[in-house]
């Protein structure tokens, strides 16, 4: 299916979604933070992506993606990759600083 490779990124998404409401993950409320973290990587491995492409390094098969190329012939899925795959990161970062942040306050109330 060539929108496979998307639906898993959704996937991944939707899997760690519930981490910013049930443990205040925090990182959708604060959208210019999520943009600061995000910009960075995402242009260093665009430019990584679109070098190493056009040097015939690596390609992308047609079969397995939707056929859509961005500039320097980087496929959609790698673009939402570079994007989607931080978030979930920083949702399940931020969730565990919270859970160990519950620890400690129970800790010390305890103590």
């Amino acid at each position: 299916m060539r929108a496979e490779y998307l639906l898993l990124m959704a996937a991944c998404l939707l899997v760690t979604l519930p981490l910013e409401f049930w443990l205040r993950a925090r990182v959708y409320r604060r959208p210019l933070r999520l943009l600061i973290a995000l910009v960075p990587s995402v242009v260093v491995f665009y430019v990584w992506d679109a070098v190493a492409i056009a040097r015939g390094h690596w390609d992308y098969s047609p079969d397995h993606t939707t056929g859509v190329l961005l500039p320097g012939g980087v496929p959609i899925e790698e673009l939402v990759f570079f994007v989607v795959i931080p978030i979930c990161g920083l949702l399940t970062y931020e969730a565990v600083g919270t859970v160990l942040q519950r620890g400690r306050s129970r800790e010390a109330s305890d103590a």
